[in-house]
């Protein structure tokens, strides 16, 4: 545990390092869509090596998964619905082909101070199609959860990003196969958005986008998973985005699990994340 934190504390100084060396830009990840009065809808299609889900590995034994997700940003009210699915890139695995379903609505206040918050609020229905067994009510392996999460953008000069979320997650249905878990989960985040030379001469610079998190699980996890109340992982990342023609955006990324709790996972991870999004 305490070999986790040190490694936390190194590649996040390390990050701040980079600020300092670095001019800063916002990430746009941080930015509410100024849009209005236009129904936007975000269509991603995304490849992974293999699917880790809140520092759980979901797809045991290293196997890829597939992600497709819908997007819909209600006329720029910040009201928006994505629909997510992941299936495994192989066969023994039907059980836990997942379709998600979240509803949010995001924000910001004091926009132009140093304590700005840029906010999203949110639930998302957990649902498993296939998981019910004979004679098990439709819903056995369900979860649902309520987040709220919050980024400031303008706190820290050097352009690094905290953010925190709050997750409080619970069985669908009563007498579930999930109905020994439910609980909080407590992310602590933070993000910098590295400008560098372009690729091309129409692409003056790049922006690559790094990530780092921590995580505090208080009983979040998959149906039927016992979890210890603990810090569970450290998560990295590093991403960038390539923008193919217009509303076309490629995004690689690689991350990095540091675990820490066994209940969650007792092996280190790293994956590969192959992203391409088109929005219109």
């Amino acid at each position: 545990m305490k070999k986790g934190i040190l490694l936390i504390a190194v590649v996040l100084l390390g990050i701040a390092g980079v600020a300092l060396a670095a001019e800063t830009k916002p990430s746009t990840d941080t930015q509410l869509d100024t849009q209005a009065n236009k129904l936007s809808v975000t269509f991603e299609v995304k490849y992974l090596s293999r699917y880790i889900w809140r520092g759980f590995d979901s797809y045991p034994n290293d196997h890829s998964a597939i992600q497709p997700s819908i997007d819909v940003d209600l006329f720029g009210t910040g009201l928006g619905v994505k629909v997510f699915h992941s299936r495994a890139n192989r066969s023994g695995f039907e059980d836990n082909k997942e379709i998600d379903t979240t509803l949010y609505y995001k924000n910001g206040l004091f926009d132009k101070e140093a304590y700005a918050i840029k906010y999203t609020v949110g639930w998302t229905y957990y649902n498993f199609p296939d998981n019910p067994r004979k004679g098990t009510p439709k819903g056995w392996g369900d979860m649902q959860e309520a987040f709220a999460g919050f980024a400031f953008p303008n706190i820290c000069p050097l352009g690094i990003i905290p953010s925190y979320t709050a997750v409080l997650m619970w069985p669908a249905v009563s007498d579930s196969y999930g109905s020994d878990n439910g609980g909080w989960a407590h992310i602590f985040g933070l993000d910098y958005a590295l400008t560098v030379p372009g690729y091309r001469p129409d692409t003056p610079e790049q922006v690559i986008n790094l990530h780092a998190e921590t995580v505090y699980n208080d009983g979040v996890g998959p149906a039927g998973e016992s979890v210890d109340h603990d810090w569970s992982h450290a998560l990295f990342g590093i991403s960038t985005d390539f923008t193919i023609f217009k509303n076309l955006i490629f995004t690689p990324a690689v991350y990095y699990q540091s675990s820490w709790d066994d209940s969650v996972n007792p092996n280190d991870e790293t994956w590969v994340s192959l992203s391409a999004k088109y929005k219109f």
